[in-house]
């Protein structure tokens, strides 16, 4: 952020242990447990660029590929990670500010099919994904130190502010690794 340096940027850091399975619903850990051990938003900064790196050298044909006539193509599976990223970005920022109210679900598909992903470009989609990571980067760095334990309702489950930045950068790896595997894209 303009203006504040490296120490002030490090004193708002979580520490590196990944939350606790009290501090998500169990259907999370199986993104969380993909997240490497270390400094979470070290990990999102790395995983955009990486992810900006795999995705950058699709073609439209590449990107509008599907694996199967009922699963998501290429460009729907990128617009589902950036939007499930600002869904559980805006519940980390709610819950961090002390929102008590409870924060309703939403259904992916749903989602997908309202976005209508297939009639963008793969370079807009690219780009898109880079702004929800470098706005929820500026939220997560933002926090207090204490914002980082504070937990709400989302989705009738309680979850940590911690487990949230776990789960967007857990939900992105898994989605890469379907990428690679099914949509073969490397």
């Amino acid at each position: 952020m303009e203006g504040m340096t490296g120490a002030s940027k490090a004193s708002n850091r979580p520490q590196a242990t990944r939350p606790d399975p009290s501090e998500h619903a169990p259907y999370y850990g199986k993104y969380i447990a993909l997240v490497p051990d270390g400094d979470i938003l070290a990990t999102l900064e790395t995983q955009a660029s990486g992810t900006g790196r795999l995705l950058a050298g699709l073609t439209e044909q590449q990107a509008a590929h599907r694996y199967a006539s009922d699963k998501w193509s290429v460009k729907e599976v990128i617009g589902h990670i950036a939007d499930s990223e600002r869904i559980f970005a805006y519940r980390a920022l709610r819950i961090a500010r002390g929102d008590q109210t409870p924060i309703e679900g939403f259904e992916q598909d749903d989602y997908v099919r309202a976005a209508q992903f297939d009639r963008l470009s793969i370079a807009d989609l690219v780009a898109e994904f880079a702004a929800v990571r470098q706005a929820t980067l500026r939220l997560f760095e933002s926090l207090s130190v204490d914002a980082w334990t504070r937990r709400g309702v989302a989705n009738n489950n309680e979850v940590s502010v911690r487990a949230l930045a776990y789960m967007i950068a857990g939900h992105e790896l898994h989605h890469r690794q379907i990428l690679s595997k099914r949509y073969a894209v490397e």
